[in-house]
Formats: C-alpha cells, sequence, structure tokens
C-alpha cells in the first residue's frame, strides 16, 4: 500500500510537544516497518523544512533531510498538477486550506492514494482517509 505523508503528520513525529506525538511516531515506525510506500511531494519536503526549522530548530530539519526524506518517495509536482492545485486553492475561498494541501490532494487522486499520514483535518474532508 502506498500512504501519503503531510506536513501535519510529520511534524507531530517532530515535535515531542505535539499533542499528536505519540500516536504519531507510533503509526510512523509501524508504517516504516511494514515496509509501506511512503510518498510525498516536494512543496511538502519545503513547507515541512521550513516549519521545523522556524518552530524546532536547524536540527529538526536536518533529521528531515538525512533521516526521513531518503526514506521517502517524493514526487517533484509537475506544472499541471500545479496548475490544478492553484485552481482548487484559489476556488475555495478559505484561508485554512493551503496550496501545498491541495497540490497533495490533487497528486493523491491521480495516483490512487486513498490514505494520508496527516492529523489535517482537511483531507478528511477531502473524502481521504487519515493515520495516526
Amino acid at each position: 500500500m502506498t500512504m501519503f505523508l503531510d506536513t501535519s503528520g510529520l511534524y507531530a513525529v517532530a515535535d515531542a510537544g505535539d499533542r499528536d506525538h505519540s500516536r504519531a511516531v507510533r503509526a510512523f515506525e509501524e508504517l516504516r516497518a511494514a515496509g509501506e510506500t511512503l510518498r510525498t511531494t516536494n512543496y511538502v519536503v519545503v513547507e515541512l523544512s521550513a516549519l521545523l526549522a522556524s518552530r524546532l530548530g536547524l536540527e529538526a530539519a536536518r533529521w528531515l533531510h538525512e533521516d526521513v526524506e531518503p526514506i521517502l518517495d517524493v514526487e517533484c509536482v509537475p506544472s499541471d498538477v500545479h496548475r490544478a492545485a492553484v485552481g482548487a486553492f484559489l476556488a475555495t475561498g478559505r484561508r485554512r486550506l493551503s496550496l501545498v494541501d491541495c497540490a497533495s490532494f490533487e497528486v493523491m487522486r491521480r495516483a490512487g492514494i486513498q490514505t494520508a499520514f496527516a492529523v489535517d483535518k482537511h483531507f478528511r474532508e477531502q473524502g481521504f482517509r487519515t493515520l495516526p
């Protein structure tokens, strides 16, 4: 099975103070042990790197790039997916829904991925299942 990894899920793994930290760490380790394909996008990697560096420091960003990123299948968002995501982002009129999320939804739909490692309610609102 292929699992899509969102910023929110990986951030919960990284931040020991996050309310979802324990569940996220446990679920992430189970996914890794099961040999699941862990897919994300370059947009998520950039967003998460900036978030980790600003909130938790450079060591947290280093953890992402040196320990986590090598085990991920990182898809570079192509221009047609980017355009579709921008269209969805602008059409929603919702400030709390990010362009990165819209790109993630588009990638998941096109790849037939139904489950996201995310604690972001927007994935459920879009009809996806979420872990943890």
